[in-house]
């Protein structure tokens, strides 16, 4: 055997045991230009993505509107048009899997009903794709585990569209929390909640992720966790309740209220409404008052504390060009994600088990 022919051998065989290390995703990747600005397709057209996502995308410096998947073909062409998307780029929900072949997408946001979430970034994540997905991030916290499970197998990142853990006045009152500048915390009381008079969307139907606590009680748990800095031990009691019984039935909660332990006793109380506008959070500290109205806002928050005012202002849709560039910059980095897919499944392991007390009016450790 002559040295050619061996070389030649030993570099047919490392680059089989290179196959087998590395996923096709893996190697696909490997083989790519690095990219100044991803490129992202939205999932679902609704309101959100269509009066703030997209507009957003036409601020973000790191990423860009490159796709849009909808199961109406009149969305699709108003969008196209507006947009200038190729039509190569437009898919349904029954080809959306051909999105794996199309290398001008690498994120697929999902912005749809709760109960589409896990079918949407499973599919996207074995399409090769990263997702970011918006909150609530899934119906259980066992679908959020196949969700987190599914991106980690084909090596794609996963964020939550928290947008508030990217929002200045947020990240503020969290370092004023976590330093303990204003000694340990007390107490915390949180409500998130507007007066929704529709009768007939997603929100109002049980099966599809609906009622207060899935969509805006999300806020008020988070506010509880981030105003603490810590993770609930448990729901000291819950309470759901509805004042228009023709639209939230079946069990379905137009208000819910909870009682958070936290260690040491600390303890919060959150609400959550469709019934009413409530926006406010009131971190108690032994050397004063961290107090935001409204703590949650497209338009930005407001608050104050004895260490001056939280009052960084900025214009929509600026929180969601924020958010987004944030996250395809971790990608590009190869950083971890700000609101990775294990920050939506604490919470939804918290919604859980605040149905679980108003159910049983127990106590229900987490």
């Amino acid at each position: 055997m002559n040295h050619f022919s061996r070389r030649t051998i030993l570099k047919s065989l490392a680059l089989g045991s290179a196959a087998v290390l590395f996923s096709p995703h893996t190697l696909l990747a490997a083989t790519r230009q690095q990219k100044n600005r991803l490129g992202v397709a939205l999932v679902g057209l609704g309101h959100y993505s269509t009066d703030l996502l997209a507009p957003a995308l036409q601020q973000t410096k790191h990423c860009y509107l490159a796709g849009i998947v909808t199961g109406t073909p009149a969305k699709a062409e108003t969008w196209k048009q507006k947009y200038k998307i190729p039509d190569k780029n437009i898919y349904n929900y029954d080809n959306f899997d051909q999105i794996a072949n199309n290398p001008d997408i690498d994120v697929v946001y999902v912005v749809l009903p709760p109960s589409m979430h896990k079918e949407f970034v499973v599919r996207a994540a074995n399409a090769g794709k990263h997702a970011w997905c918006e909150k609530p991030m899934a119906m259980t916290a066992q679908e959020c585990k196949a969700m987190i499970d599914a991106c980690s197998q084909n090596k794609r990142s996963l964020a939550i569209g928290y947008r508030m853990q990217h929002e200045p006045n947020t990240q503020e009152f969290q370092r004023i929390v976590k330093q303990k500048l204003l000694g340990n915390v007390k107490q915390v009381i949180c409500g998130a909640g507007y007066r929704d008079s529709r009768s007939d969307h997603w929100k109002q139907k049980k099966e599809m992720g609906g009622g207060a606590l899935y969509d805006m009680g999300v806020y008020s748990i988070q506010g509880a966790r981030l105003g603490t800095n810590m993770e609930p031990l448990a729901v000291v009691s819950a309470e759901t309740s509805t004042t228009r019984p023709h639209i939230y039935k079946d069990g379905l909660d137009e208000t819910t209220s909870a009682v958070l332990e936290f260690p040491g006793g600390v303890m919060a109380n959150i609400k959550t409404s469709f019934g009413e506008s409530i926006n406010y959070l009131n971190i108690t500290c032994q050397k004063g008052d961290i107090k935001l109205d409204p703590f949650q806002s497209y338009a930005g928050i407001r608050g104050s504390s004895p260490l001056g005012e939280l009052n960084h202002s900025y214009q929509v849709p600026w929180q969601q060009a924020n958010q987004m560039d944030n996250d395809a910059l971790s990608i590009m980095q190869n950083k971890p994600m700000l609101v990775p897919g294990e920050e939506g499944m604490r919470d939804i392991r918290i919604v859980e088990a605040i149905y679980q007390s108003a159910r049983t009016r127990q106590r229900v450790k987490l």
